[in-house]
């Protein structure tokens, strides 16, 4: 497999250039002549309506079986605040065993039309050198206009390359107010979040406070104007340190006021240990990772519980096993999570969730994801119980032993596979 990261300078320097007719001139038959591709993406900026404009010479087919090249296309987020594109394009029919892996760096100052000229660049790249390779000489040459000199945005480094005045520290601020309403209706929401983090590939540390406003007002035919105001808070730093190839150790400290649950205090403190089964670095395509927590957690309440406790602090601790597969049949991931206090093995709670994307055949996928959790832990409920309108509105947490939410669908994709033809007139919008 040939693997290599593309910089900033190599993504400003090549430049592409198709020869001959384009796709979109040529008849279904012709169009086979040229590499057909499928891409493969859930992540963010995978605009693939946009790929097919900036890179017509080659097919971009919607059926994967006819596929001569098959791209996935994910990112994670970077330390200083941008993301990395994972491009791993497998060749499939005459072009099986061809691989090639390709990340893109992007910074946290990049535009959309930035990240999405330096995707489409890093792309180009790729295609062009799986078309020299497998014999589609006369559709695209490659041309480079001095490596490193000129524009481009500058790569991602580490901290022992530059001189960082931020120590790789990156910081976020934000904020926003929603309101909307009726003659006898009004809801608004005030949120403001901070986030402060510092990744390594030994550390990583996150530091966020939160703070979340809401109001609503309902005016009544025959009762006074019902009016509820809700003012939470949180606050949470998470150090996490890579212990060995498989193992990592993580410390969660989390404080806040949370009405909803009854809460005027909240304070936590949890330490946690992970292993990987396999390789971190290849999350992005597969994962199986356990982890265990445990630690006390101090609860101040607004009324007295169900259990006659006006504060207290308990011990708990916490399971998950999740699986997680992304291949060319499909993607799916299952995990399954417990919790329990140490007081009480009664009081626990379990949890299992799973999610699939799967190809039957040709055109057909099935695809859905379900939740359901076995909830015995809700030592936090007010003894009072809830009012009719704050059950109705679901503004404080009701008490429950069983939750479900499930989706279930069916796509079938049929048609044409070699319409590459972009038309950007009536945008979604017209279509409601």
């Amino acid at each position: 497999m040939i693997s290599f990261r593309l910089s900033g300078a190599l993504v400003a320097a090549g430049i592409f250039s198709a020869l001959g007719a384009r796709p979109a001139d040529l008849s279904a038959q012709e169009q086979q002549t040229q590499p057909s591709v499928f891409i493969d993406c859930q992540a963010r900026n995978c605009n693939q309506q946009y790929f097919r404009t900036e890179i017509d010479w080659v097919n971009w087919v919607r059926d994967q079986e006819v596929a001569d090249l098959y791209l996935f296309f994910t990112r994670v987020p970077a330390g200083g605040g941008g993301q990395i594109y994972q491009l791993d394009f497998v060749g499939q029919g005459d072009a099986e065993g061809y691989e090639e892996s390709i990340e893109i760096p992007t910074l946290p100052t990049d535009t959309e039309r930035e990240e999405l000229d330096r995707i489409v660049q890093g792309i180009s790249l790729a295609l062009a050198q799986f078309a020299v390779a497998q014999g589609y000489r006369e559709l695209v040459e490659i041309r480079f206009d001095g490596l490193g000199v000129g524009g481009g945005a500058q790569d991602l480094v580490s901290a022992d390359e530059v001189n960082d005045p931020w120590n790789l520290w990156t910081f976020n601020l934000s904020g926003n107010v929603n309101t909307d309403g009726e003659d006898r209706r009004e809801d608004r929401e005030i949120r403001t979040n901070f986030s402060a983090s510092r990744v390594t590939p030994t550390w990583k540390m996150n530091f966020r406070a939160g703070f979340n406003g809401r109001r609503i007002v309902r005016e009544r035919t025959d009762e006074p104007t019902f009016i509820n105001e809700q003012n939470d808070w949180n606050g949470s730093a998470l150090a996490i340190y890579a212990l060995a190839e498989s193992w990592s150790l993580g410390l969660r400290a989390e404080t806040g006021r949370v009405i909803r649950a009854n809460q005027d205090f909240r304070l936590e403190v949890t330490p946690a240990i992970e292993y990987s089964f396999f390789p971190y670095a290849e999350a992005n395509r597969r994962s199986l990772t356990a982890f265990y927590a445990i630690g006390p957690a101090y609860r101040n309440y607004i009324e007295p519980t169900v259990f006659g406790e006006s504060e207290e602090i308990r011990w708990e601790h916490a399971f998950e096993v999740e699986l997680a597969q992304r291949q060319r049949w499909g993607e799916t991931s299952i995990s399954a999570s417990a919790s329990q206090f140490l007081h009480d093995a009664s009081l626990y709670r379990m949890n299992l969730e799973g999610d699939v994307d799967f190809r039957v055949f040709r055109g057909l996928n099935i695809f859905g994801n379900a939740r359901v959790s076995w909830v015995q832990d809700q030592i936090f409920l007010a003894a009072e119980g809830l009012t009719s309108e704050e059950e109705l509105l679901n503004l404080l947490i009701q008490d429950q032993t069983f939750t479900w939410r499930y989706n279930f669908g069916v796509r079938i994709r049929f048609g044409s596979i070699f319409n590459n033809v972009v038309n950007n007139r009536f945008g979604p919008g017209f279509w409601w």
